[in-house]
Order: structure tokens, then sequence, then C-alpha cells
């Protein structure tokens, strides 16, 4: 597969690192989202990569040496008291600036707590000639590592690259898809290369969601608990709330009652599962976050909302090989999956872009006792709302489906003053369209840098 996106990282990144003074560098990150690429992507022959693991200090220390003397020949492979005696010692044999990076960084520090503290030293006192870099999958660690006012190593870094999922239209180069496979693979793969890649050496998204998650041989059956593994210490109520909230429970009295605990007792890690991106707070178009009685949290990460929606309800036929039971589901609830995350990508593509020569700020759901809206937004000038309805099946009527919400319309408590958009989000163009139908073409590219404004209006 191709190195696509982080084009801009990978600028900014080379700059730093080619500047005249040396430069330390975090990079940050959930597992599998990149960042090992991207630094493969600017480090030469020259530098100097290690990946730690979880030995000790002396082992992690001796493994180091041996990797630095893979460059430098006469590098002594000697038995180094700590880590500042070897970090220095790399001054003496360069001929020219290099780029040492130690990734897993957060391994490091958990069998050296000292190390921070080292390294904030070699930092002070100047005594590092080459580039730095730290990364690590701990993104609890690794923010706190420089933004926490009481670390060793707050505000001394360079640049702090946080690596987010890769963006929709890239999937799509990636793996050459159509807009609608790129669509249906988004919701089940998102944005983690990683996981295209396992994609991309099957023949087909079903056969890669049977090999790769749906079976208790896959790479990625057991991936929830590797990610958690990284940021958080109670795993088992983790993965209580997150497959509460993929089975559909998404109020926080419901999960509470599910858990059969206090509601008070799961502010702490939902909020935490928030932070990671884990987990979304969603709130209704026209309310405050802090203050909405009608928020829900819902699963933020395609990979995840898939895994607990369709591995949690089905691990015990998994286990012993039943394909029968989880067949009927995904042929029941697969297109119901993708709907939901169609959905997603419709307001993203919305929020923040214009249309039809209008600009809109972000967009949301509405829902009351009796009518849902899947699209609301309103326009950066107050002055239109646009309401949309998205539908992943075909045979839709554009006639209808517009004048159902120019009905639903003229009752809502926020159009009144307004101009009101109407805008269809369909998987094909619906029968009977009114001009207003825009297609999942439109709205991958409209995730690019690019407005929406050069692919909507027609």
């Amino acid at each position: 597969m191709e190195f696509v996106d982080r084009k801009e990282e990978q600028r900014r990144l080379e700059a730093l690192l080619n500047a005249d003074k040396p430069a330390f560098v975090v990079i940050r990150g959930r597992r599998r989202v990149g960042k090992s690429a991207l630094i493969a992507k600017v480090l030469n022959q020259d530098d100097i990569y290690y990946e730690a693991d979880r030995s000790a200090t002396s082992n992690q220390i001796a493994s180091f040496a041996a990797v630095v003397a893979h460059h430098f020949p006469d590098f002594p492979e000697a038995i180094y008291s700590d880590w500042r005696t070897i970090l220095v010692a790399i001054n003496r044999w360069l001929g020219s600036k290099i780029t040492v990076c130690l990734d897993e960084f957060p391994y490091l520090a958990e069998s050296d707590p000292s190390l921070p503290s080292v390294i904030q030293g070699l930092l002070d006192d100047g005594k590092l000639q080459y580039n730095l870099i730290l990364c690590g999958s701990s993104q609890r660690m690794m923010y706190e590592l420089t933004h926490d006012e009481q670390a060793p190593l707050y505000g001394r870094d360079d640049a702090d690259f946080k690596m987010n999922p890769i963006r929709l239209p890239y999937l799509q180069e990636a793996l050459h898809l159509s807009p609608i496979e790129t669509i249906e693979n988004y919701a089940v793969w998102g944005g983690v290369p990683r996981y295209w890649l396992l994609r991309e050496s099957s023949s087909g998204l079903r056969d890669a969601i049977d090999k790769h998650i749906l079976s208790n041989l896959g790479a990625l059956y057991e991936e929830p608990l590797r990610l958690f593994r990284d940021d958080i210490k109670d795993i088992v109520k983790t993965s209580t709330i997150m497959s509460i909230v993929g089975g559909g429970s998404h109020r926080l009295s419901e999960i509470a009652s599910r858990c059969n605990e206090p509601a008070t007792n799961l502010s702490r890690p939902l909020a935490k599962l928030v932070d990671l991106g884990y987990l979304e707070k969603e709130t209704p178009f026209g309310e405050s976050v802090r203050d909405s009685k009608k928020n829900l949290y819902r699963i933020a990460d395609p990979f995840l909302s898939f895994h607990f929606k369709f591995v949690s309800a089905n691990r015990s036929f998994i286990e012993i090989g039943r394909r029968a039971p989880i067949d009927i589901m995904l042929e029941r609830d697969l297109p119901g999956h993708f709907g939901y995350w169609w959905e997603h990508l419709c307001r993203d593509a919305v929020s923040g872009n214009y249309i039809d020569g209008v600009l809109f700020g972000e967009a949301r759901r509405w829902w009351s006792k009796d009518v849902e809206l899947d699209v609301v937004a309103e326009s950066i000038d107050h002055k239109t709302i646009l309401i949309g309805e998205c539908k992943w099946t075909e045979g839709e009527n554009g006639r209808l489906m517009t004048r159902t919400l120019e009905r639903i319309a003229a009752n809502l408590p926020f159009t009144a003053g307004k101009n009101v958009m109407f805008k269809l989000f369909t998987k094909v163009l619906p029968d009977e369209d009114q001009g207003n139908a825009i297609l999942p073409e439109a709205v991958i590219n409209a995730h690019k840098d690019e407005s929406l404004k050069e692919y909507i209006q027609r």
C-alpha cells in the first residue's frame, strides 16, 4: 500500500530535522495510526531508530547500544550504566548531525522513570548534538510528557505531532475503491492505515471482515484490548462500557443501569474514553454540550464501533466456529452500520464548508420525541439553516423526501425567520431528483482540503 496523506506532517518534520540546531520532537497517537511509517519516511540510513519493548532497563540499554553500533562500527557495545551515559556517548561518534528516534518511549519510561528527567537535563545543558524523536502509543503518557506542567519535559519540545486517523479520501486512494466502496470500507476500518493494509490483502470487504475480525485467529480479533492496555488501567470496566454503548445503549442512565453502578461513578471513565477519542458525546443541534440533558454517548471510531457491535455479540459463536448466526447478523445489521457512518461522514462534510455558496458551522443531528433529523447546520452569518436527510439505500424518491423535510421544517423552533436549505445525502441518485441530492463522491471530496462548494453546486 502506498504512503498516503501526512504530507504536511512530513514537510514540517523534515524542516525541523534539517534545521541548523538539533530538534526535540514528540510524536504521539493511538497504536497502528501510522507514527512509525511517518518516521520511516523522514529518517535516512545514517539515522538511528530504536523500538523499545517491556524488558528491564539494563536490557533496553544493551539493545539500544547494539543498534547504535550498527550505525557506528567502532561504537563500543560496552555495558552502559545508565541512559545518560549512552545518549551522551553518541555525540563522540557523529560526523554530521543525525536523528535518534526512541519509539515506544513509554516502555522505556516505565522501566526507568528517571529517563524523562535525564533527557530534560541533556536538553537544558545542550548536551545532545543530534535530533531526538520520542514516539509512543500511550496517548495519555505521551501527552503528559510535554503538556503536564509538573513533567520534566514540559515546554521543551520543538514540535508535538498528534497523529490522528487518516482522512476518508485517502482510503479511496490507497485501496483504489469506488465512492460507495470507500464509504462502506471506512465504516469498518476507519482511518487507521494498518487496518487498511490488512484489508488490501483480502479479496473484498466481507472476506477481510471474516478473516481479520470475525475469527479468533484474526489479527484484529483482540484489537480493542491492545488499544486499551496503552492508556487504561481498568480494562474490564472500559470493555464493559464500550460493549454497552456498541450494543445500543447511549444515555448515561442506560449505561449506568447496564453497568449496575451509579451514574456518578461513570463520569470519569466516560470522560477518559472521550478524551482518548474512543467515545464521543453527541448533543442535539442548538443545545449546549455542557447543559443539555439529551447528551448521548456513541463510539467515535468506526472500527471500534464495528467490533463492539458485531464481535461482542458473536464472541461465543466465533470461538466455536459457528458461522450461520454471524452471517445472519451481518446480513441484517451491516447495512444499518454503513448507514450510521454515512450520516456521520455527511455531517463532517457539511461542518465548516460551503454549500451553494453558503458557509456553514458545525452540523449535528437534532431529535425530539417524534422527529429525528440527520443533518442540521446553521450558516456562519446566521441567515440560513441546512436540513438534510441521509439514506444508504437505493430506490429513494427525492421529491417525497424533500417534501417531508419541508413539512418538518415548518414546525421547528430554529427555522423561524431563516432561509432553509434542504439536502438529501443518498447512496445513489434518487428517483424524481429535485437537484438537491449529494452523492458519496461529493462527500468524499468534501473531506479533502478543498471546499464542498466546488463539488456540491449543480
